[in-house]
């Protein structure tokens, strides 16, 4: 299943999943049947790397929408899409998750007006986050802004892209996170 991790490489033919559509290796085309808890195991493990998680921190934001109100699905959803890594390659200003985290870390990225550097700081309704003002005119930073206006950002996000800045008008909702993840498979694996 094509999971985005590569950037602007998985929009073009140029993608793996694209060219082949089976596991590497001489054994890749033998069929085999996932049954249970084989698909749960999978479905999380895909989320996992879908926002580029380990297997601790995803069991702590687990059992943090666990405790929280609502449905817990979709509270896990939603603590995973406000993640700072995840908001910032939503606004278009990395070309990858692990590009995110990385200016996150080096602390590039500013959150109403203070620097942040850690990738999984979960954003509110109302911040603002921002480019440094030294990186504002990185040719990879303009590029992916330029690939992001074309593609488009999700309706809970608004951006500026001439001054570089984003912020988040409201919480995600089910309906807006348009990844194939099926929450249920996951919230049933973890509560065995």
């Amino acid at each position: 299943m094509k999971l985005f991790l590569k950037g602007e490489r998985c929009f073009s033919e140029k993608c793996a999943v694209e060219k082949r559509r089976f596991a590497p290796g001489q054994h890749g085309k033998r069929r085999t049947k996932v049954q249970g808890y084989g698909i749960q195991l999978r479905e999380k493990q895909k989320v996992k790397r879908i926002y580029g998680m380990l297997e601790n921190q995803f069991r702590l934001a687990y059992q943090k929408a666990v405790r929280s109100r609502g449905v817990t699905g979709e509270v896990l959803l939603q603590m995973l899409e406000r993640r700072l890594d995840n908001v910032v390659l939503k606004l278009g200003f990395a070309s990858s998750r692990w590009q995110a985290r990385q200016l996150i870390s080096h602390g590039h990225v500013r959150v109403n007006n203070r620097k942040v550097d850690i990738p999984s700081y979960l954003v509110k309704a109302g911040d603002q986050v921002a480019m440094k003002e030294g990186i504002r005119k990185n040719t990879f930073l303009l590029a992916a802004v330029d690939h992001t206006r074309a593609r488009g950002i999700p309706e809970w996000l608004a951006l500026d892209a001439d001054a570089l800045k984003g912020s988040v008008v409201a919480l995600p909702s089910r309906e807006s996170i348009t990844l194939p993840i099926q929450e249920q498979m996951i919230i049933e694996l973890y509560s065995k």
